[in-house]
């Protein structure tokens, strides 16, 4: 059953344009110099492919949650998500939606069909900008919910910006906080930890030492996590009013 995405009304541009792209389960948002639907597609359907032909020989890659190595030969996307399910002590599907996102953004950027870009999937983003952003956080029932945003300064990007939540969503988390957002050099890097981050938060209790793991993780520049009316954040990063 389709759940509407309603942190989607959280990030916008009036300089971009805005287009959403769907192949199987994977369900972008894009937000672009120009409307560019099918190459984005295109992007999608070869990565998404990578990916599933390589689960189909190695299936632990789908179902392990614990890290597993890259086997020789795999794609680079799929090292990616290895090398991120390794840093973060996760398996490396958590990685899955921000492989995918920067993967096809950074398609775009390459191919120069646009100087910026956003690549949003289930609530993992890629981000390339040339001027200031912010992305709004989704909390779901928590007070913060839609009050906070993450400030992005065009120098940091490109990075990944990825959400995990114990109480919102469809995703795998073993833990009870509202959103944990987590900016990193790469958006499989930043998946991958804060599923990590969030799994570790069970109660308000568990948030100083959430952000310090987080953080403290080679490559993540910044953590925030919510849980109720408490937030906790750590490292290069600027919360400001949504």
């Amino acid at each position: 059953m389709y759940e509407p995405r309603k942190y989607r009304d959280l990030f916008s541009g009036k300089d971009l344009v805005f287009f959403n792209c769907m192949v199987k389960e994977t369900d972008l948002q894009v937000g672009a110099n120009r409307l560019m639907e099918g190459e984005v597609r295109s992007a999608a359907v070869k990565y998404r492919k990578q990916i599933e032909d390589y689960m189909r020989v190695n299936p632990e890659f789908l179902i392990s949650l614990s890290p597993v190595e890259a086997k020789i030969g795999a794609p680079e996307i799929v090292k990616s998500m290895c090398a991120a399910g390794l840093a973060a002590g996760v398996g490396p599907m958590a990685a899955v939606a921000g492989a995918i996102s920067e993967a096809v953004g950074r398609d775009m950027l390459d191919n120069w069909y646009t100087r910026e870009i956003i690549v949003e999937n289930g609530g993992d983003i890629f981000m390339k900008t040339d001027s200031p952003r912010k992305i709004g956080i989704y909390a779901g029932s928590s007070p913060l919910s839609q009050t906070l945003a993450v400030e992005i300064r065009p120098d940091q990007s490109p990075l990944g910006i990825c959400t995990s939540a114990g109480t919102v969503g469809h995703s795998l988390s073993f833990g009870k906080a509202d959103a944990a957002v987590v900016l990193a050099k790469d958006a499989a890097l930043a998946d991958a930890v804060a599923t990590a981050v969030g799994d570790r938060v069970h109660s308000e209790d568990d948030l100083e030492a959430a952000v310090t793991f987080g953080s403290g993780i080679e490559g993540v520049s910044g953590v925030v996590v919510i849980v109720g009316e408490k937030v906790a954040a750590c490292g290069d990063i600027r919360l400001v009013g949504f």
